[in-house]
């Protein structure tokens, strides 16, 4: 009879030790999910705010590129915007050599090195400056804008790793069909664009 007893009392301490290992087991677990969750939360907020972020630097961007959009069409004069505007007010090389602190001879090198395209933008903003007049500097999207400048090149990075990927399956008789392959090369444009990777630009 006292054997029974201590035989009963050692399997409830033994079952004791199992629940609470069970239990501090799913108390461990469900804290996990929840920092798991907390996480993907804080990483989906961050992403937003950096895809936000993004999206607004491009449109300050696009709307500083509008200005210059008509800048495309003017052609720079053959001999460079220094020399053509020297020459059109009738300043001489020596007069402007004056204002800039320099020698007529320096002066025939910068405008020798603007025609050459070598010249820097401090050199020009100086001369421009001595000129009484403003160097306008800016660059101008060849796809008129940088929002369809990226849909350009994700949609070639989507075009090719979906090709890539029907040419896959063709080997595995598995081919696509037209519409589908447009359609998946539409979608993956899309989250290209959301993601921005740093491929786009390989």
């Amino acid at each position: 009879m006292w054997r029974d007893g201590v035989s009963l009392n050692k399997n409830t301490h033994f079952r004791k030790e199992n629940f609470i290992k069970v239990k501090l087991w799913y108390y461990l677990f469900g804290i996990f999910v929840i920092l798991y969750f907390y996480l993907k939360l804080i990483r989906s907020w961050y992403s937003f705010t950096l895809m936000e972020n993004k999206s607004l630097q491009i449109q300050q961007l696009h709307s500083k590129m509008l200005a210059y959009g008509s800048s495309q069409k003017v052609v720079p004069p053959p001999t460079g915007w220094i020399k053509a505007i020297r020459t059109a007010i009738g300043m001489s090389m020596q007069q402007l050599g004056n204002r800039l602190s320099i020698t007529k001879q320096s002066v025939l090198d910068i405008e020798r090195r603007e025609k050459e395209g070598s010249i820097t933008i401090k050199a020009l903003r100086e001369a421009a400056k001595a000129l009484d007049m403003q160097l306008v500097y800016g660059f101008v999207a060849i796809d008129g804008g940088l929002e369809e400048m990226i849909d350009r090149k994700a949609k070639e990075l989507a075009t090719k790793i979906v090709l890539r990927t029907s040419n896959t399956m063709k080997l595995e008789d598995q081919e696509n069909t037209k519409q589908r392959i447009a359609n998946a090369i539409k979608e993956r444009t899309v989250a290209i664009k959301n993601e921005m990777p740093k491929a786009l630009w390989d």
